[in-house]
């Protein structure tokens, strides 16, 4: 197996490490607002949601949700803004493919690297929660695994539109038209029995979706159901994300 990839993921993290701080409050501070604003201010309001044949405190639901969502914001924004900036504002990729290293290595590099982030920013955000009380179950470290997944599927999808972006400002579609709108369907804020049965189906196929029917049980010490039909639409996502991605991002470096 080569590993040509491996020295640009450490460059990456060599360059990251000089700012771990500033990233490390930026990738945490949102949704620990989200989680303060709306699980303790809300869930006042609402108590307990209805899940299934048991009722849960909206602020676990809540929290079981979020930090999937922030697993994905996290790989989304690095393999957007970060990756963006690298391929085409710095030219820092250009770079790197003088020594022997292909540009299929210097992208999985980024796409592992957005991975890491997700999966950093989601470890931070959870010892938060293990501190205020609300994740109590040892189930919870199973969530790790299943949010490295995450983060692998949001950043191949993110560099699909990193290789089709132009500049910075493409990007906003790509939130405004598909992340902003899977938040809300995904059951991050209430349970997906609420939407009408069309929409309902189609928030069962989002790879959010997945990860939150995988992450949520863990937080209420319960094991998920239908785990390899989860598994298998989110790893379904990666591989064709990362397939056309790829492909997209040769095609940019020919013209």
């Amino acid at each position: 197996m080569h590993l040509r990839f491996w020295p640009v993921f450490l460059r990456n993290f060599l360059v990251w490490r000089k700012m771990i701080i500033p990233s490390l409050i930026a990738n945490i501070a949102e949704p620990l607002m989200w989680l303060v604003a709306f699980g303790y201010g809300l869930g006042a309001l609402v108590g307990e949601v209805q899940l299934g044949a048991e009722k849960v405190p909206y602020i676990v639901f809540l929290a079981s949700g979020s930090i999937c969502m922030s697993a994905m914001n996290a790989a989304t924004f690095e393999a957007l803004y970060s990756a963006f900036s690298r391929m085409h504002v710095q030219k820092t990729w250009d770079g790197i493919m003088n020594a022997p290293v292909r540009l299929d290595d210097v992208l999985l590099a980024a796409m592992l690297w957005a991975a890491f982030k997700a999966i950093f920013t989601a470890t931070a955000i959870l010892f938060v929660m293990l501190a205020l009380g609300i994740a109590n179950s040892w189930k919870v470290l199973l969530a790790w695994p299943i949010l490295l997944g995450v983060g692998i599927t949001f950043s191949c999808l993110a560099l699909i539109f990193n290789a089709l972006a132009k500049g910075y400002d493409f990007f906003t579609y790509y939130f405004t038209l598909f992340l902003t709108p899977m938040m809300f369907l995904s059951g991050v804020f209430f349970p997906l029995d609420n939407l009408p049965e069309g929409v309902r189906w189609l928030a069962m196929a989002l790879p959010l979706t997945q990860a939150v029917s995988l992450v949520r049980p863990l937080f209420m010490d319960q094991w998920p159901e239908q785990v390899l039909l989860h598994i298998g639409i989110l790893t379904a996502y990666a591989v064709a994300a990362w397939t056309i991605a790829l492909h997209l991002t040769r095609k940019r470096f020919k013209q």
